[in-house]
């Protein structure tokens, strides 16, 4: 067997993965239709090549140590080639050279082979094809008595090829151009975290990273959402430690206790948004972890992102704070009391869950809450959320979707018709039981997030009236007096109508489709048919409309 033909088949058969797995094929193409490979370089640094030039009779003499006299004709004139080995050559020695390799050190039974290589595809042939030939073939030259001697020769399991940073157009950096942007400007404009968040959610496999600096504004204008949610946190939890509830002492030793459980253990469920939150903190560790194991770190970047700023901060922080402020009566604290705990909770465990991607303002929020003190001596060091099953509740999301639809809806209603976001407003809404009661129990919410004062429910469905939002689960009326523009409801109701239509063309054409029936989930297939008797609805109530303003 030949070096390339053993850097082939440990490939083949596993012994190294690639991520993305494209790049296997390619490895194994190139190591299929090798060239012949020039090892010498004419440079001034590197490592010079083992070969000494006899001045007598020009024999070429090599070995691992220098020779003192030529092997051919005995003389000592020896000169050795000014030349240097080629970088990749020399590096191609990685990771065994470094763990004392020739020797058999204890550092190299301990860390030989390693786990992960993380490099760039445009020096795949370069340099990783050759570290496994070089590699591999002396490892298991050393080692080949042993059971699994191939298997544990590799010089690693895995090999994940990221993305290249080229500039907003796709160009790759040039200083030619004038394209190329200084990381280090870049960090000192938006800082290190924004910068480091926003090469992780650009980071998909195989594709690479168009660097804008948009993206990282917005990544910084995030950190300080955190950050003001954190301010907004302590300060409540002052107020509370003010009135005798020492919720933050509390929860440090609750968290303790329990670190190292997977979900959020300390957590006491007690409001729809309660279980809803604790439901998708779980979700979405789980989602994170899969995509981290997966290399995928664009997809875990994007979900702390929805979760932190969209459920976190957006709802649940509006959602919670009439039972921070209400300290009225002894019941009003107990509930004061839980609601902090539940809130810390959850912050503790989603910056854990940020930390990989923003390193620096989580171990500062970190150590904050646990007043100087925490646990382990960084927030690197903690436990790693991981779900807890038990802890995910399907209802409460389905629940909370319908509360958070009905008002977005009544927001944007408010926002059409230009309403003051200080007046109080009445709506109407037609709905089955079930989402009748969700509404019933969870005014206080509509009262708040919606500034509505009053619901009625009706039997008679509202889609025929203005000032009108449907949805799969409900239908409501803004009950406010003002004249509508007809022409501009039209429009709207126009492109509402073509938006639904091109989404129905395409579900039904997706599902026409025997090829995309026999490979997609049975979970894509069943979401896309339950969509399609949606968009089939939304159409039927939009045309309705719209023919009563004709």
């Amino acid at each position: 067997m030949t070096i390339a033909q053993m850097a082939q088949e440990v490939v083949t058969c596993g012994y190294i993965k690639f991520a993305p797995e494209n790049y296997r094929t390619i490895y194994l193409n190139w190591m299929a239709n090798l060239y012949d490979w020039c090892i010498s370089r004419q440079l001034w640094w590197g490592h010079r090549i083992p070969a000494w030039h006899c001045t007598g009779c020009g024999e070429i003499n090599v070995g691992t140590e220098p020779p003192t006299k030529c092997s051919k004709c005995g003389s000592s004139k020896l000169e050795q080639d000014t030349d240097v080995l080629d970088t990749w050559f020399s590096s191609g020695l990685l990771p065994a050279s470094p763990l004392g390799w020739p020797e058999q050190t204890k550092e190299l039974a301990a860390f030989y082979p390693t786990s992960l290589l993380i490099t760039g595809f445009d020096i795949l042939f370069f340099w990783v094809a050759r570290m496994v030939m070089m590699n591999t073939f002396f490892m298991w030259r050393d080692r080949k008595d042993t059971g699994d001697a191939l298997k544990n020769a590799v010089p690693f399991r895995e090999v994940y090829i990221h993305a290249l940073v080229r500039d907003a157009e796709r160009q790759k950096m040039s200083k030619t151009k004038g394209n190329v942007l200084d990381p280090i400007e870049v960090v000192e404009k938006y800082g290190t975290d924004a910068t480091r968040f926003t090469l992780a959610a650009m980071a998909a496999p195989g594709t690479d990273i168009a660097f804008n600096e948009s993206r990282t504004e917005g990544y910084r204008a995030f950190a300080n959402k955190i950050w003001n949610a954190a301010r907004f946190m302590f300060m409540n939890l002052d107020k509370l430690s003010e009135s005798g509830i020492p919720a933050l002492k509390e929860f440090d030793a609750a968290s303790r206790a329990v670190a190292g459980k997977p979900g959020l253990p300390t957590f006491q469920a007690a409001t729809l948004d309660d279980r809803w939150i604790l439901s998708r903190f779980n979700q979405v560790s789980k989602e994170i972890n899969e995509a981290l194991a997966d290399y995928r770190f664009h997809e875990a970047a994007n979900s702390i992102y929805s979760f932190f700023w969209g459920e976190f901060c957006d709802w649940y922080l509006e959602l919670i704070k009439s039972r921070l402020f209400d300290l009225n009566t002894d019941e009003q604290k107990q509930i004061a009391k839980i609601a902090a705990a539940n809130l810390m909770a959850v912050f503790e465990g989603a910056l854990r869950l940020l930390s990989p991607f923003m390193p620096f303002l989580t171990e500062e929020l970190w150590h904050a809450i646990y007043d100087g003190q925490p646990p382990q001596k960084s927030v690197a060091l903690s436990t790693f959320p991981q779900a807890d099953a038990k802890q995910v509740d399907t209802q409460a999301e389905t629940e909370m979707a319908i509360l958070q639809d009905l008002i977005v809806s009544v927001r944007n209603l408010r926002a059409e018709l230009k309403v003051e976001p200080k007046q109080k407003v009445e709506i109407e809404v037609h709905t089955e039981s079930a989402v009748r009661g969700l509404i019933e129990r969870n005014q206080d919410a509509l009262a708040r997030l919606a500034n509505v004062e009053k619901v009625t429910f009706t039997a008679e469905s509202l889609a025929k009236k203005t000032q009108t939002r449907t949805t799969s689960r409900f239908e409501v009326r803004l009950a406010y007096e003002q004249k509508i523009d007809v022409a501009a409801e039209r429009e709207r109701l126009k492109k509402e109508i073509e938006k639904l239509e091109k989404e129905q063309a395409n579900a039904q054409r997706q599902l026409g489709n025997d090829g995309f029936l026999s490979k997609a989930p049975a979970k894509v297939v069943e979401g896309l048919r339950n969509r399609q008797g949606e968009v089939t609805l939304l159409l039927e109530k939009a045309r309705t409309a719209l023919s009563q303003l004709n």
